[in-house]
C-alpha cells in the first residue's frame, strides 16, 4: 500500500498546509484530503509542483508499505 508522508515533510520544512496550497495552487481541502491518504490517485503535475515547492524528490512524500496478511 502506498502512504503518503505529506505532513512528515510539511513539518521537517516548517510549513503551514495553507501555504503549500497557495504555492501550488490546489485547495486546501484537497491538499488536506492527499495528507490524510484519502486520495486514490494524483496527478503528476500536482505531484511535481508540491516537491518543487517543498524542495524534495516523490520518494520523500509517497512510501510503499507492504501490507500485512
Amino acid at each position: 500500500m502506498i502512504v503518503i508522508r505529506l505532513d512528515r515533510m510539511l513539518a521537517d520544512r516548517k510549513m503551514r498546509l495553507n501555504d503549500l496550497a497557495s504555492q501550488v495552487g490546489i485547495s486546501n481541502v484537497n491538499l488536506s484530503y492527499l495528507k490524510t491518504g484519502k486520495v486514490r490517485a494524483i496527478r503528476f503535475s500536482t505531484l511535481d509542483a508540491i516537491c518543487k515547492a517543498l524542495h524534495c524528490q516523490p520518494g520523500d512524500i509517497l512510501e510503499y508499505v507492504e501490507e500485512e496478511n
